[in-house]
């Protein structure tokens, strides 16, 4: 019995801890937490949502959970448009981060192939990709995206961090910085060929 109320104990910590946080959040900071500790990204032995989701979260109503609240559906184009990656390997997390988590429950997957990146330039009306391919192993070589079946990629924690709280670009300003550093190295280069 000790170990059940431990449980439960355990239960009530991590839901007066998640209480504050919106729905998305809680969910993000459980996946977060998932792989932190090691036990992947979902599957049978998940937190019940009803713990996770809905407002009484101190409640122990571990009986029946709910599934969660779904938010309001974005289209892809709505999506991309507010997250305004600049390079094609944002863009490619973009694209993973919208079908496992915004886009309407029947299109949702885990993970995303070249095709995917085709078809979501055509849906956003970007420059169509010239090696759709390189740009999911550009993005896994940054560490946004991780390796799945052959072809496949899928989102990992530090894209999901990229694009829920950094996209869109502000913080690319540093970055910026230093293009434009190299930049001006580059015209200092002209100003000495000249004098």
């Amino acid at each position: 019995m000790t170990a059940k109320s431990d449980d439960l104990e355990a239960v009530r910590v991590i839901a007066a801890t998640l209480e504050p946080f919106k729905s998305d959040d809680r969910d993000r900071i459980i996946r977060w937490v998932r792989e932190k500790l090691g036990m992947g990204s979902g599957g049978g032995s998940s937190v019940p949502r009803s713990l996770i989701t809905t407002s009484s979260l101190a409640a122990t109503n571990l009986e029946s959970p709910t599934s969660p609240p779904s938010a309001p559906a974005t289209d892809i184009k709505t999506f991309v448009t507010q997250k305004e990656p600049k390079s094609e390997v944002h863009f490619a997390a973009t694209i993973a981060y919208f079908f496992q988590f915004v886009a309407p429950t029947g299109q949702r997957k885990d993970s995303i192939g070249k095709d995917d990146l085709v078809n979501a330039c055509r849906q956003v009306d970007r420059k169509r990709l010239k090696h759709p391919a390189q740009v999911l192993v550009n993005a896994f070589h940054e560490g946004v995206l991780d390796r799945g079946e052959t072809g496949q990629y899928r989102l990992n924690s530090v894209g999901e961090n990229l694009v829920a709280m950094v996209l869109p670009g502000k913080p690319e300003s540093s970055k910026t910085t230093r293009k434009k550093g190299k930049k001006k190295g580059g015209s200092r280069r002209k100003g000495k060929d000249r004098g």
